[in-house]
């Protein structure tokens, strides 16, 4: 049995220290069989990129032994060396363009060393050219750059962005110019921002970010767990006493789910598969450790972001092209950071017209990211700790349940209570993001933003017997609320189900940041 890691991603040490290798060189065949590619993929965090980076590395430095027992040793291929120019910002550090500019040097100058090619210009931009033209004065070179984005998505809130961007911008430029020096190009990173910032001069790079053939080359699917992981999950089955099958489904339900093109099959994050089995089958968050997303969390909160309605409303298909550092989208940047991932596409004919339009639905690729990020945001919204927010779980869940909406309420009241002032919401769309969170995170069923045939219900939880319909208000009043609840007969589509039905009108106060007032009324045949 070969040794796990999450922490190597060097494929040389990875196969030298006899680790566990899936093996993906047949899609990296896919990439490398033409005479000239130029490449740019996007992937969450975590998920393979450094190591498929370093895997083409070897394979351009003609290392074929290395692949031995791989799909790609005995592919007709010549395993020619090229010179590599392997740039990986994922440590570089960026706070100020003059700073980027000094890393940007550095990096440059440690691979010039490398090859022994002096450099005679004073500017990154420059010596990234001059070393490229020397490199490929004799042959042709190859360039991998590893999370081109690192020094962007570390400098959203900035002041000094712009300059930043014009500081990578003209660094990537290089990559277009230099271009009949090139023999191949990927470039990886987390998001894809749009053609207007840093990639207007690398529009030549073909995007395989959402690209069937490769939806699956980063990420284990299902089989590949089961083939490449069965000993360990046996294993598991044996010391637990769990039977295989609900062994395998919890898995799944824990790191499985993300989608990166709508026919595509599903795939593991790899570094939460790996520690999972490292600490013995223990279910908890490991992905979602490795960095809190405070600055999108500040974006949510900042930009009034409708949470609940984004996880239950489509998207079209130009959503997934961009985003513009200038206008940040949270919905995109949560999409494409790996927090919410591709449920479903569904084919649409646009009212009064014969075309048809494809929508996406996107949702938690799975319990891990789901329950993690929920967490997050309770603590970043109101300042409720994970053990805080454990403690109160089972009083909420029973009021629930019980119909004890006095209870529920109070409960949740006292939680606005408890927010330092410095933290007081702002806006509706903020309160009623707080409220769908929490009844996500303790697993009640739970609809915001419901749609009906005369508007939207701002809520509906449904526990045991129960059905809750709540409308929100901000400064205005809990009974505006309950009246627009019965004025929209929002209660009808829940009529037979044959549970018993509450109406909740709440109103916040901006000022106080709290529950200012809140009624109730059970519906009555």
């Amino acid at each position: 049995m070969k040794n796990l890691t999450s922490s190597v991603y060097t494929f040389e040490k990875l196969i030298d220290g006899n680790f566990l290798y899936v093996d993906k060189t047949e899609y990296i065949w896919k990439l490398i069989q033409p005479a000239y590619a130029q490449y740019f993929l996007s992937r969450p965090r975590r998920f393979g990129k450094s190591l498929t980076v370093s895997t083409l590395e070897a394979i351009f430095q003609g290392k074929r032994e290395l692949f031995k027992g791989l799909a790609l040793y005995d592919k007709p291929y010549d395993w020619k060396q090229y010179p590599v120019i392997h740039l990986d910002f994922g440590d570089i550090k960026s706070s100020s363009p003059e700073q980027l500019e000094d890393s940007l040097q550095q990096l440059v100058a440690e691979i010039a060393a490398q090859f022994e090619v002096p450099l005679k210009t004073s500017n990154a931009q420059a010596q990234f050219r001059e070393l490229v033209l020397a490199l490929g004065k004799n042959e042709k070179i190859v360039i991998l750059i590893d999370e081109y984005d690192k020094p962007i998505l570390g400098n959203v809130t900035n002041p000094e962005i712009d300059e930043i961007l014009k500081e990578l911008k003209g660094f990537f430029s290089v990559v277009k110019a230099t271009e009949p020096y090139q023999r191949f190009v990927l470039l990886t990173g987390v998001s894809k921002f749009s053609h207007v910032s840093v990639f207007s001069d690398l529009n030549n790079l073909t995007d395989i970010t959402m690209n069937e053939k490769y939806a699956t080359m980063l990420g284990y699917t299902q089989e590949e767990l089961e083939f490449y992981f069965g000993d360990r999950i046996e294993q598991l089955v044996e010391k637990t006493g769990i039977p295989k099958e609900e062994m395998l489904a919890g898995i799944k339900r824990w790191y499985n789910g993300y989608r990166f093109e709508e026919n595509a099959l599903t795939v593991y994050n790899p570094v939460s598969l790996a520690q999972f089995f490292e600490n013995n089958g223990k279910f908890q968050n490991y992905w979602f450790q490795t960095g809190t997303p405070t600055f999108l969390l500040k974006l949510m909160k900042d930009h009034e972001f409708n949470y609940s309605e984004a996880l239950t409303s489509p998207v079209s298909g130009s959503f997934f092209n961009s985003f513009e550092i200038s206008n940040l989208d949270p919905m995109v940047l949560l999409f494409q950071t790996g927090y919410l991932t591709i449920d479903k596409a569904v084919d649409a004919q646009m009212p009064y017209s014969n075309r048809i339009i494809r929508k996406y639905y996107l949702h938690f690729p799975n319990q891990e990211v789901e329950e993690s990020f929920n967490e997050c945001v309770l603590d970043y919204y109101v300042a409720m700790k994970k053990g805080s927010a454990q403690q109160f779980q089972e009083e909420l869940v029973t009021a629930v349940g019980d119909g004890n909406v006095d209870k529920f309420m109070d409960i949740l009241k006292s939680v606005f209570a408890n927010i330092p002032y410095s933290l007081h919401l702002k806006g509706e769309q903020n309160y009623q993001t707080v409220f769908y969170v929490i009844c996500d995170m303790l697993r009640l069923y739970v609809q915001a933003e419901s749609y009906t045939n005369d508007g939207r219900i701002d809520m509906v939880v449904e526990a045991g017997n129960w059905v809750y319909i709540l409308e929100f208000k901000l400064d205005q009043s809990a009974e505006k609320a309950l009246k627009q609840i019965h004025e929209k007969n929002y209660a009808q589509k829940f009529r037979h189900r044959g549970k018993r039905i509450m109406l909740i009108g709440v109103n916040f106060d901006s000022e106080s940041g709290q529950i200012e007032k809140w009624i109730s009324e059970e519906l009555k045949d």
